[in-house]
């Protein structure tokens, strides 16, 4: 496990770091044609840098750069072996700078030092190994075609990918894209989140000097109308993946059906449950569970378990164990390693959170809050993305599914419980993509993740499900009959 150093170092770290600052296109860094653009801490309120932006000029270019690279062949005809070499090279450079990322992270984001380095940097090095490693061992198939042909179905690189990446995993959501992407063999344009720039545009210079050819790996910054639309609508992207709101991925979707019908995966929100129910064992343990996933990265995590549906018969104990957990998660300076929970990502976000607080404040720290609802209450409904648990008390295991389901969203969910058959049962019946039983999670890199009903559309994150999605699938049939024994006449 990493050691987290103190406060005055990790600060140190940060006032030293050559922050990157300009669209990454074709191999370099160069000047975005769109305006500058600040990106802020949040926890202080500080101008780290402006940020050159890209627009409709630089997407164009960067789109002719990487289909140039693509049809060139340099990457997406190199041997599998060759390109998990190279991405294999691009986590070493990631881990030599991974103190210098895990800062670039957190001062820029708001995350909590402690997760950068525990938990974002790690993920991101061994999900972009995992995928490189799986690059040289997935293999195709043959048909059942009889004697007299082969059949066989390839799996192709996709083409040129543009990924849509959300402000509140930077660094994790962009390996989840790049790492299948470049395994499958596409070139790809990532456009970050406007508040979250610089780690993506670090790791694009990191992969060119690990060995990923030009036009292959690019980043543009910038705001959705001057970069995220254009990449949407451009009729020579063949895929956009996209991690963010569903308001914003449904319009990723309107740009496919306005343009040339372009493939679409979306990871979108969610209001996912804890299901505790009343024969649910060690409860220190379900605290320890619904704490954190109530609460990790301040809630600002699609697959946070924001609804707590308890058992009346076992709600008082578990709500004297959630609060005593609670002493042990500190908000504030995201620098601070004691610090659990850092800073909102920015003003305009903690507004609408204090909003369902319902308190006015304008402070971007919000410390944990747990609060009983209704069934019907908004705050039971919306996603709210922050630290807020909604608490709804049920008498029943029945209940308890029909209210976890009572939602647009189905993206995760956890079941509490000590029976097996049920436990399996509430696993089936809950509509999610993702069902935990005695623990919060999202699976781990093998597993797909990904949601039901408005939480997803078009494919899965992680496992060898993502490199199926950055393929096209093609069947190469081998007619083996001999002309010269066709039909003879006489």
């Amino acid at each position: 496990m990493t050691d987290l150093l103190t406060r005055a170092e990790y600060a140190a770290i940060a006032a030293e770091i050559d922050l990157p600052a300009t669209p990454f296109i074709d191999g370099k860094f160069r000047k975005g044609s769109g305006p500058m653009m600040p990106t802020t801490n949040p926890a202080t309120g500080a101008v780290l840098t402006q940020i050159s932006t890209a627009n409709t000029k630089d997407v164009d270019l960067a789109v002719t750069k990487a289909r140039e690279a693509f049809d060139q062949g340099h990457w997406s005809k190199m041997h599998p072996s060759d390109r998990k070499d190279v991405l294999i090279k691009l986590c070493k450079y990631i881990t030599r700078r991974k103190r210098e990322l895990a800062v670039m992270e957190s001062i820029e984001s708001g995350k909590p030092i402690r997760d950068c380095e525990l938990i974002d940097i790690p993920e991101t090095i061994h999900c972009i190994k995992w995928h490189a490693e799986a690059a040289d061992k997935i293999y195709d198939q043959t048909g059942p075609a009889g004697d007299d042909a082969i059949s066989m179905i390839v799996r192709e690189p996709i083409g040129v990918v543009a990924a849509v990446l959300p402000w509140n995993f930077p660094l994790m959501m962009l390996a989840w894209k790049i790492g299948p992407a470049l395994a499958a063999g596409c070139s790809i344009i990532v456009k970050p989140a406007e508040q979250t720039s610089m780690t993506a545009l670090r790791v694009a210079e990191l992969a060119h000097m690990a060995g990923v050819p030009r036009g292959v790996f690019q980043v543009l910054p910038g705001d959705g109308p001057s970069v995220g639309e254009p990449l949407g609508l451009h009729p020579d992207i063949d895929m956009v993946t996209f991690t963010g709101s569903t308001e914003t991925g449904k319009r990723f979707l309107r740009y496919a059906a306005d343009s040339n019908m372009k493939k679409v995966t979306l990871e979108c929100g969610g209001k996912n449950p804890a299901v505790v129910l009343a024969d649910a064992e060690n409860l220190d343990h379900v605290a320890e569970h619904v704490v954190n996933a109530a609460f990790w990265n301040a809630g600002q995590n699609c697959s946070a378990a924001s609804r707590l549906i308890v058992h009346k018969d076992i709600k008082a104990p578990l709500m004297d164990r959630i609060t005593a957990r609670l002493r042990d998660w500190k908000t504030g300076d995201p620098l601070d390693p004691a610090n659990h929970i850092g800073a909102l990502i920015d003003a305009d976000h903690a507004a609408k959170v204090w909003g369902y607080i319902g308190e006015t404040e304008k402070n971007i720290f919000v410390t944990p809050r747990v609060i009983e609802v209704a069934k019907g209450d908004p705050k039971a409904r919306d996603e709210i993305f922050g630290p807020v648990l909604s608490v709804i008390t049920v008498a029943s295991t029945e209940e308890a599914i029909a209210v976890a389901n009572d939602t647009a969203y189905g993206l995760a969910a956890s079941v509490f419980t000590s029976n097996t058959r049920t436990a399996i049962r509430a696993a089936r019946d809950i509509r999610a993509g993702t069902v935990t039983v005695n623990c919060y999670g999202e699976g781990d890199i093998t597993t797909p993740f990904g949601g039901y009903k408005q939480s997803g559309f078009g494919g899965r994150d992680n496992g060898l499900h993502a490199h199926d999605q950055y393929c096209e699938v093609k069947t190469i049939w081998i007619d083996l009959t001999d002309p010269a024994e066709g039909d003879n006449v006489g």
